[in-house]
């Protein structure tokens, strides 16, 4: 496809792909304590600053990156699914289950691990895993995956997992409470590379099974009757969606915690500057998404001098500004490509 639209959009996303360069290359430098590149060559006995940053700084940006492209990318396919603007795969009980999960393993006390995975996050990815798997029964038992079965049914589950969790925190000694608490505030904390490769096969997969669907999305986002009229297998491609993209914020929730309002704002953010045909906007939004939560989990580091923020009360200050506006913004043809 040729044409002034085309280009402009091949120049949107090249502007985009050049500030996540940039993001990525500053953002390591800058923390509680400032690094420069002097203090990365320079030679010392301790070899401090290049620990940091290769061991710490390093992997956070990675892992930020990662987590912000699977987030954002998650958020893009359930909006155009569903064609609702507020549909994330968090909408759907992926969070509340794996904080129910977590909150069930410091409850109990473990202190296990499986294949090196530390025991708080399988017992999270086990509480999304059994939210996904729940709410798709719960959708199946009506004989369909209908958009508005599937969205009723992650809110109930939600809201049914959030409670538990609540009482939970009631009941929970002080230690254990503070410990979920911080978890469920969500954190980029990382120390060498385990965690990047633990996330690394669910965002390359899911991301990959996105950029693959991008013309289903174009043609569902349009319309069920017109994606069929045009050959789309609407029934199979939700359920390859939905459990691509849940499973993949699935294993970023397990590894950072619930991490919220990346899923909701940076597809609409892309669609303002890109527009929204698939074909474009599915590579700009996980360019964006994770320069947005590299960014974030910048400010996290930096606001507060040697106090750090936890990064989902970053974008929760940001997201819920967002949220209202996006409700009160007139005006519909948000998912709808324009080809």
């Amino acid at each position: 496809m040729t044409g002034p639209l085309h280009k402009r959009r091949l120049t949107t996303l090249a502007a985009l792909v050049a500030v996540a360069v940039a993001v990525v290359v500053v953002a390591p430098f800058f923390g509680t304590t400032t690094l420069s590149p002097g203090d990365i060559l320079r030679p010392s006995p301790e070899g401090t600053a290049s620990d940091i940053f290769w061991s710490m700084r390093v992997p956070r940006i990675v892992v930020s990156l990662l987590a912000g492209a699977a987030l954002a990318a998650s958020g893009m396919a359930f909006q155009a699914m569903f064609r609702n603007p507020l549909a994330t795969p968090f909408t759907l009980g992926v969070a509340s289950g794996a904080s129910l999960g977590a909150a069930v393993y410091l409850r109990l006390g473990l202190a296990v691990g499986l294949l090196g995975v530390s025991g708080v996050s399988a017992a999270a990815f086990a509480g999304a895993l059994g939210s996904i798997l729940l709410v798709y029964g719960l959708a199946r038992a009506r004989r369909g995956l209908s958009s508005a079965t599937m969205l009723l049914a992650g809110v109930a589950v939600s809201f049914f997992f959030s409670s538990i969790l609540l009482f939970m925190h009631y009941i929970g000694d002080p230690q254990n409470s503070f410990r979920l608490l911080r978890w469920i505030m969500g954190g980029l904390q990382t120390l060498g590379y385990s965690q990047v490769l633990r996330v690394l096969p669910f965002v390359v997969g899911g991301s990959a099974i996105v950029l693959y669907l991008t013309r289903e999305l174009n043609l569902i986002s349009t319309g069920e009757d017109i994606a069929t009229s045009r050959g789309v297998d609407v029934k199979r491609t939700k359920h390859v969606l939905f459990f691509a993209t849940s499973l993949m914020v699935g294993g970023v929730v397990a590894v950072c915690g619930p991490i919220g309002f990346v899923g909701m704002m940076s597809p609409h953010i892309c669609r303002l500057l890109i527009g929204a045909d698939h074909r474009y906007l599915t590579p700009a939004t996980l360019v964006f998404g994770g320069a947005f939560l590299t960014i974030c989990d910048l400010l996290a580091r930096t606001l507060m001098g040697t106090a750090e923020i936890p990064v989902g009360v970053i974008t929760a200050l940001l997201g819920g500004p967002f949220f209202l506006w996006l409700l009160l913004r007139r005006g519909g043809g948000l998912y709808a490509a324009k080809i």
